[in-house]
């Protein structure tokens, strides 16, 4: 009862304190005008981080009266205290400019001051390599959220999901006051996404964000540093669970810091080459980009539910398929270039450009590596799905004991079918017959050896049953994720030509194939319309045939389709003559393929 109404108040407090500070910023020149390295259009107030706080302090003001809370004053108040004292930072910020070198100082200051109120209350203290950590843990946090406010609704929406998941998932760690806190900041968020989300009508500035990244910062500390009188494999356990929780701001800072290194640019210097600009530069529109991210934000929270849930044993394949799906998501984006495109051409340009070229296409190295993490994960969750309880505990030392014969099996068998020979972009369904082959024979191998060494003593048949279905399966969606993502990047493209193929034969479905396989084509294929009324009403290479030529009209109308190409010879006489009648009339371009071999 008293979390939802700390989460309504701090709502409704943001909502109005955001028309406040949306109403009076301008009189203090707290505006942001539109910028080559901003998003927005137009000019826009900013300062709306003195929103959030305010209804997140005032939100939570009802907590200091909960009997629960008051004891332990101590343990608890460094956390927001030194949300506010970056809150000041980015007012300074936001007002005078400050350096890049001294915001960094700033957050290690307050870091340091931070780690060192919190673990007066831990149990044996801190180890010192643990209070560094902790320290550049806090500050880095701070930027991330600083860097990953590039876009409309972007940063609190990603923030409210990890400040969720946080009091959800660790508010038993946390404490009731944190716990509180963080549902009053959620709220706070909230309230603020109404001025924030896409197109914005207010932006949360650097005082905003770095509160943001302070207050998540310095909760996240607790559970780890609360674990630090256990030892430090266990706080391996809570670092784990808040890095899935934090993973979009993790993965976004990461990602343009290692790519502007190699680059060759400065890392303070911003620039439109975030994660989220990229998936712009794909084709999607910004609200899409936004919420690509709120959904990896969903899915590294959930993981993180998974593991708390199910312990972090079991569920280890489940951390290791979202870490999978995070490496393969950074290459593809690598490879992207942002809107400006100056750090992809500098990218481009570098000593490093071979490599991240050929990262995923003949950079065996890369394949082998992740390979290794797929044969690993799948191996051990065919025992998990086999056995469990008592029987899985008295069979995981067969699996401890036979890992590296089937890892030396798989990979040796994955190398002899050639699978490393073949390039992502264009797998297909011979690719996956190559797969299937460098499996079966592995698993075979794997049972010939383990029948020789172990007399197939502990092992089930079951196990490596599972094991080659669910290798079979991950190998292939590996290797088809990035075909995968140009599909949903050329259909989602909002600036590719809306083109409707009109003969869905052999010439037609390469026509398709080519469109969605060469991005500088700017081409989005919608429909097919065919004379063969046999064909209508079906899909051909994923394109819908939407009838034959007394369905043109309707269909251009409907679709929204900007050009029509004729996809065979075959389409002419009387039949192109009134293509091109409804063409003229509906001002749509008509185009004509041509193969030839010369």
């Amino acid at each position: 009862m008293l979390a939802a109404l700390v989460f309504v108040v701090a709502t409704a407090l943001a909502v109005a304190l955001g028309a406040l500070v949306r109403r009076y910023a301008p009189g203090i020149g707290a505006v942001v005008p539109p910028r080559p390295d901003r998003w927005h259009s137009t000019p826009t107030a900013t300062m709306g981080g003195i929103a959030i706080a305010l209804a997140t302090v005032l939100g939570f003001a009802p907590v200091l009266f909960y009997p629960a809370v008051l004891p332990w004053f101590d343990t608890w108040f460094p956390v927001p205290l030194a949300a506010l004292a970056m809150f000041v930072v980015g007012l300074l910020d936001d007002r005078l400019q400050l350096s890049p070198t001294a915001k960094l100082v700033s957050s290690l200051i307050v870091g340091a001051l931070l780690v060192f109120a919190l673990s007066r209350s831990a149990p044996g203290g801190i180890p010192w390599g643990v209070t560094l950590v902790s320290i550049v843990w806090f500050a880095g946090i701070c930027h991330a959220l600083n860097l990953l406010d590039n876009m409309d609704g972007l940063a609190a929406g990603v923030a409210f999901i990890a400040a969720a998941f946080l009091a959800g998932l660790l508010g038993f760690t946390l404490g009731a006051a944190i716990d509180l806190l963080l549902v009053a900041f959620s709220g706070a968020l909230l309230g603020f996404l109404y001025w924030n989300r896409n197109r914005a009508r207010l932006f949360m500035g650097d005082c905003g964000s770095l509160f943001l990244g302070a207050l998540l910062g310095g909760a996240s500390l607790i559970p780890v540093l609360g674990a630090a009188g256990q030892g430090r494999t266990a706080m391996l356990e809570p670092a784990l669970y808040v890095s899935l929780i934090l993973a979009v701001p993790l993965f976004d800072t990461g990602f343009v810091l290692v790519l502007r290194r190699l680059a060759g640019r400065s890392a303070t210097k911003g620039g439109t080459d975030h994660v989220s600009h990229r998936l712009a530069s794909l084709g999607f529109s910004e609200r899409s980009a936004v919420r690509i991210l709120y959904l990896v934000g969903l899915v590294g929270g959930v993981t993180a539910w998974a593991l708390i849930a199910g312990g972090l044993e079991q569920m280890f394949p489940a951390a290791a398929v979202f870490v999978v799906l995070m490496t393969l998501l950074g290459i593809y984006l690598a490879r992207v270039p942002a809107y400006n495109a100056e750090d992809f051409i500098a990218l481009q340009k570098s000593s490093f450009a071979p490599l991240l070229k050929d990262l995923t296409f003949r950079w065996h190295a890369g394949q082998v590596m992740l390979d290794l993490v797929l044969i690993t994960a799948c191996y051990y969750t065919a025992y998990r799905l086999r056995f469990e309880g008592e029987g899985l505990d008295r069979f995981m030392p067969y699996f401890t004991a036979s890992l590296p014969v089937v890892l030396a099996c798989k990979l040796a068998a994955l190398y002899g079918s050639g699978l490393y020979q073949r390039s992502w972009s264009t797998f297909g369904l011979r690719d996956v017959t190559a797969v299937a082959r460098g499996v079966g024979m592995g698993s075979l191998l794997s049972i010939l050896l383990e029948a020789y060494v172990y007399r197939l003593e502990g092992f089930s048949r079951g196990v490596f049953l599972l094991d080659a279905i669910l290798l079979t399966f991950a190998v292939v969606a590996t290797r088809a994720s990035f075909r995968a993502m140009n599909l949903v990047a050329a259909t989602r493209n909002k600036r590719s030509t809306r083109v409707l193929v009109y003969g869905a034969g052999a010439f037609g479905q390469l026509l398709v194939r080519e469109m969605r396989a060469n991005p500088h084509w700017s081409m989005n294929p919608v429909a097919f319309i065919d004379d063969d009324p046999m064909k209508a009403r079906r899909w051909i290479v994923g394109v819908p045939v939407r009838g034959t030529l007394d369905d043109l009209e309707p269909t251009l109308r409907h679709l929204s389709v900007d050009e029509v190409i004729l996809s065979s010879p075959s389409v002419n006489g009387s039949v192109e003559q009134r293509i091109r009648e409804v063409c003229t009339r509906l001002e749509r371009p008509v185009r004509r393929l041509h193969m030839e071999i010369r």
